[in-house]
């Protein structure tokens, strides 16, 4: 992306998938459940936002995929909604800090990825994988230092057979956190593509 200015066509690019990532949050459209196993897709526009926008505006994506989360909270997530009784601060901090970051990060990854020979080929690729890879670890992160001494997150951890710390982030997160990002991978690998070629051929 230029880095000297936002054109309008970036503009309306990133417009796009704000919506998307409204329409994925309050929609069911946003999660495939199958096999008991619930897996979001929205951490997919924000992974393409981060390709073809750049780190910054990919941020920009993570922070309105947070923020829709935070407000899931009031009553919508069950899950959440439990946190935000506990402590409403750090609640926000959980649901927004690792939207934000994996956004930046996802953006910056795949601005140095595309300049180095070995991985230029494959940059869109590397970078499609690890949006849902650092969604998944910022938030269990989050999680964890935020809410794993509380009462509420023991009680799931001792339900789940969790010794300490990282069991209760490896059985928490489980198949569902591979099968999710095995999906994000695939499906925002394609988008990222066509984008770019979009924006090229335009």
């Amino acid at each position: 992306m230029n880095q000297r200015k936002f054109s309008t066509k970036q503009f309306v690019e990133l417009a796009l998938l704000v919506a998307v990532i409204v329409l994925l949050a309050f929609t069911p459209i946003g999660y495939i459940r199958t096999f008991g196993l619930e897996i979001t897709l929205i951490v997919v526009p924000v992974t393409v936002g981060a390709v073809t926008l750049g780190p910054l505006l990919g941020a920009i994506l993570g922070a309105v995929f947070g923020i829709t989360s935070f407000i899931q909270c009031f009553g919508m997530s069950p899950f959440g909604t439990a946190l935000l009784g506990i402590n409403p601060f750090a609640t926000f901090a959980v649901c927004v800090m690792p939207r934000v970051l994996m956004g930046w990060l996802t953006g910056l990854a795949y601005q140095r990825l595309k300049k180095s020979s070995p991985f230029q080929k494959i940059a869109v690729v590397i970078a499609n994988l690890m949006g849902p890879l650092l969604n998944t670890f910022f938030f269990m992160g989050a999680l964890a230092l935020f809410f794993y001494h509380t009462e509420f997150i023991q009680e799931i951890a001792d339900s789940l057979g969790a010794k300490n710390v990282l069991g209760f982030a490896v059985a928490f997160v489980g198949i569902n956190g591979v099968v999710e990002a095995a999906a994000c991978f695939v499906v925002g690998s394609a988008i990222s593509k066509a984008l770019q070629a979009a924006l090229k051929t335009n």
